[in-house]
């Protein structure tokens, strides 16, 4: 029996050490966090979604992927059900900037951290979420317009017609692009902008939106400035269908720096794009470490982009990763 006994307790306490040492391996299970997009409406999404979900195996994070097929109510739903699952970190890019606060309050309260990417929101309390990682859309608008005063300078100055394609009503870009060409156009009584409506950032309505303005101002059209690569590239098309020449007859400009664009400005139908870079992935899950860590981080965390004028664009080409 007293062997017995003996046998008996070391069973017993090598079953508790074995229960200690789980604990550190519980405690280090896989980060989770719930992650909802925009959607899938231009190739820059395309890019930006592969780019979350590569980062997030290489990290070895639980990734909870929701598309909300630019609909502001899918996000809200989505965000919803991420708290209710007790995900460790929401992120999320906002179809639009506004009417976010109830959401994220309820994500606060239950102690969820909150990360932007790609598009900012308008709320009264910016607690409501720890960091924005993205770009700057106004600058990208500004390069947008001074890639326009340069080519006018060297074109001697003449009038030029303007059209704009904006992105989705309401969206942060569509906004802020809107907003920094203006401001730098703005004095120039040489640049006019005769016609601006939005193509919700699809290829699709950028060409219905086009060929609105084609059948309206016809050949008084000078320059397209589209705040996205797809719908230049619908845009593009429209051109095309109506006996003109695409970045000839009318100049384009674009913001994006997708593969698509680089493509158009080889053929001369694009004449320069503004680069917005897609691949936020490797950011947003070091980002999210960071915060469930409670590690402090950057309030905005802004990614590096450069343009591209159609003479670089065979060069650049092939070092193009979206």
């Amino acid at each position: 029996m007293p062997f017995t006994r003996r046998t008996l307790l070391g069973v017993a306490v090598a079953a508790a050490m074995a229960c200690v040492a789980a604990t550190p391996a519980q405690a280090a299970k896989p980060l989770t966090i719930g992650f909802s997009q925009v959607g899938a409406e231009s190739e820059w999404r395309t890019a930006n979604t592969a780019s979350i979900k590569a980062a997030a195996r290489q990290a070895n994070i639980n990734l909870k992927f929701a598309d909300a097929q630019q609909q502001q109510q899918n996000q809200v739903k989505a965000i919803r059900s991420f708290i209710a699952q007790r995900v460790d970190v929401i992120a999320f890019s906002p179809v639009v900037e506004t009417g976010w606060e109830t959401v994220l309050r309820e994500a606060k309260n239950a102690k969820i951290p909150v990360i932007l990417t790609d598009r900012a929101v308008k709320v009264s309390d910016p607690s409501l979420y720890v960091s924005f990682i993205g770009s700057d859309f106004v600058e990208e608008g500004r390069r947008a317009g001074r890639w326009l005063l340069d080519y006018a300078k060297k074109n001697g100055d003449k009038p030029l017609n303007i059209v704009e394609l904006q992105g989705t009503v309401g969206s942060a870009p569509a906004t802020d692009r809107k907003n920094g060409f203006a401001e730098v156009i703005a004095g120039n009584p040489k640049l006019k902008v005769l016609r601006s409506q939005t193509g919700d950032f699809t290829r699709a309505k950028g060409k219905e939106v086009m060929e609105a303005f084609l059948k309206s101002e016809g050949k008084n059209i000078n320059v397209l400035y589209a705040h996205n690569d797809d719908m230049a590239i619908g845009a593009i098309q429209a051109i095309e269908e109506a006996g003109l020449k695409p970045g000839k007859d009318i100049v384009i400009v674009s913001i994006d720096g997708v593969r698509g664009a680089f493509e158009a400005m080889m053929k001369g139908k694009l004449n320069v794009t503004i680069e917005c870079n897609p691949l936020l992935g490797p950011t947003l899950m070091q980002t999210a470490q960071a915060v469930a860590a409670g590690q402090p981080v950057a309030k905005r965390i802004t990614v590096q982009e450069g343009v591209f004028p159609a003479e670089v664009a065979a060069k650049e080409f092939p070092n193009r990763k979206y």
